[in-house]
């Protein structure tokens, strides 16, 4: 018998949906780069699975706020730490008037002026996506969730530094990075995009290169001896668009055990990186 929680996805029916709550998620990064100092890696831009969908978490400010898209219920919730709630219905409507909402939620709220006006100043997307869909997007946030649990779930055996398991705006996929510490050799020790040794475990909800949802596993630098990894049936090392393994989510859909196929692709690909990019690169 199938022990398979992860639904069956229809790629075309999700599409306007997906894209539209991609917009809205690049609104919210836009909001974090405005008001958060830099991290490494870029983790001060990325958002955070929640309960209900995506959230900027925590956000300090004169007043502290958070902003989260609830999947569940298609609504965009802004809330402040002195109890001000705001909201509006996400149906498909361009980013640019999510922006405009959460820009008159801070001025309302009598948050710093400058990343006000960094938000309000940014790029917005201006197109509409009449086919969104609550219950797809219901359907998505609950698939975020899944993932999600699955990512923390195996990042909890990570004896290494790794990442908080997050949603990148730009790509809209959904990462935990593993760092083993080591640095690349010739590198600028201050760019740690470029320095520092790591991998990516992911999933992107499709983009323009693959429509259909995907799992994915790169590492950087690249490593010959690691994609000489035998993989199990139905993962894949591909070249197009990024080097790594993909994982087809309708072919996960199909295994028996999708947790655990999952876990053990994973545990599989960070037990290469281990043996080689530790060892083998130079």
């Amino acid at each position: 018998m199938k022990s398979n929680s992860y639904p069956e996805l229809d790629v075309v029916s999700i599409s306007d949906t997906r894209n539209a709550i991609h917009a809205y998620s690049r609104v919210l990064g836009n909001c974090l780069k405005a008001f958060r100092p830099k991290r490494k890696h870029w983790w001060h831009a990325s958002l955070r699975p929640s309960l209900r969908g995506l959230s900027t978490g925590i956000v300090r400010a004169s007043t502290d706020f958070e902003i989260e898209i609830d999947l569940l219920r298609s609504s965009l919730m802004f809330r402040t730490a002195d109890g001000n709630e705001n909201n509006i219905d996400l149906l498909g409507q361009p980013a640019v008037q999510v922006a405009s909402f959460i820009v008159e939620a801070l001025n309302a709220s009598s948050i710093d002026d400058a990343g006000i006006q960094k938000i309000a100043t940014a790029e917005h997307s201006t197109v509409s996506y009449p086919d969104y869909r609550k219950d797809s997007a219901a359907q998505l946030g609950d698939l975020l969730a899944k993932v999600s649990a699955e990512l923390e779930t195996f990042r909890a055996g990570i004896r290494e530094e790794s990442s908080p398991v997050q949603l990148w705006p730009h790509h809209f996929d959904l990462s935990m990075i593993w760092l083993p510490g080591e640095l690349i050799d010739g590198q600028d020790t201050n760019n740690e995009e470029y320095a520092d040794k790591q991998m990516n475990f992911g999933f992107s909800l499709g983009d323009d290169a693959n429509p259909e949802p995907y799992f994915y596993v790169s590492a950087y630098p690249a490593s010959d001896a690691l994609a000489a990894t035998a993989l199990p049936a139905g993962s894949a090392w591909s070249s197009s668009g990024f080097n790594g393994v993909v994982l087809r989510y309708g072919d996960l859909v199909a295994v028996d055990n999708p947790s655990a196929y999952l876990q053990g692709l994973w545990s599989l690909m960070i037990s290469a990186g281990r043996k080689h990019m530790l060892a083998d690169i130079r």
